[in-house]
């Protein structure tokens, strides 16, 4: 079965001084968050931008696969705490998005490192955001193993 998620922006104005407001439409979570062109190429001032959703996307959907991949290993995580990075810079003469850089902090008992290495890089290719952006958008993981009393 088929999941959709929809989402509703209203946008008044040019692109360079207008400004709009973007809302979820499959959760009451996102409502009415200001969006504009500036908060994309300069600063948020408190505004927020397809990029920030994008990189939203990415780490919650990394966060999945990897405690899917480390359960199915049999070695859940305690704690894991990604942070998605999306750039998104001018290329040539047009604006894209350029990368999506994810830093994990992982608190995992019993692995080893380099088994925990080869999940968190397998994860990185198989969330279905990742799978979505590939082709398209430089991406990486540094993936970092908090210290534990029980991990081997």
């Amino acid at each position: 079965m088929a999941a959709t998620r929809t989402a509703r922006v209203t946008w008044k104005g040019d692109l360079i001084k207008g400004g709009g407001t973007v809302s979820g439409g499959s959760s009451d979570h996102l409502r009415d968050a200001p969006i504009s062109w500036a908060a994309r190429t300069e600063s948020a001032d408190g505004k927020t931008s397809p990029e920030e959703l994008l990189a939203a996307a990415h780490a919650s959907c990394y966060a999945m696969a990897l405690s899917a991949g480390l359960a199915k290993n049999g070695t859940p995580p305690t704690r894991l705490d990604v942070t998605a990075t999306v750039r998104f810079d001018k290329v040539v003469d047009s604006w894209a998005v350029t990368s999506s850089e994810l830093d994990l902090r992982a608190s995992v008992p019993s692995i080893d490192e380099e088994t925990f290495a080869r999940i968190a890089e397998d994860a990185k290719d198989g969330c279905p955001i990742s799978k979505a952006l590939k082709g398209n958008v430089a991406m990486s993981v540094t993936a970092k193993l908090e210290p534990a009393e029980s991990r081997v």
